[in-house]
């Protein structure tokens, strides 16, 4: 099989993997809707902000970013706490629920399906694919940057 052809195998079956292995939580779970796991997803890169300093980052009204995070602070994924270094001043900042919450949001693989369907296979045939993805990715890492942009046809 030449290049090409087994990179589009290649595609395919990942495609493949990743519709059977994705992450689904329960019915009834909560879910963060996608505006919040963006705004704590910002967070946890930004560090603590104050509602101003949210407002600039995305671009919205400090009313607009006071009500978000009253909502969030509502279903305990963030709170407020006093900055150290000037107490006038009080930063927002992911609770340990919110931390879970955005951890559960960002996973795309279960965990739990794949080990179901790797407890059919041998230590020796799992390692094996590991270590070939990781070597897949190693040589990822060793093309140009300018080379990686995707030409594929729309």
């Amino acid at each position: 099989m030449n290049d090409e052809r087994s990179a589009e195998r290649f595609v395919t079956l990942f495609h493949q993997i990743f519709l059977q292995f994705h992450h689904r939580d329960p019915p009834g779970t909560y879910l963060p809707s996608p505006e919040t796991v963006a705004f704590l997803e910002h967070l946890s890169k930004a560090g603590p902000l104050t509602v101003g300093e949210a407002a600039i980052h995305f671009r919205r009204s400090q009313s607009t970013i006071s009500e978000i995070v009253a909502r969030l602070e509502g279903r305990e994924l963030v709170e407020r706490f006093p900055d150290e270094r000037d107490r006038r001043r009080s930063l927002v900042w992911l609770t340990p629920t919110g931390l879970d919450a955005l951890g559960r949001a960002q996973r795309i693989l279960s965990v739990r399906r794949i080990e179901r369907a790797w407890a059919t296979w041998d230590e020796a045939r799992r390692s094996d694919l590991l270590t070939r993805l990781e070597q897949l990715l190693e040589a990822a890492d060793s093309i140009p940057q300018e080379e990686m942009n995707d030409d594929d046809p729309m």
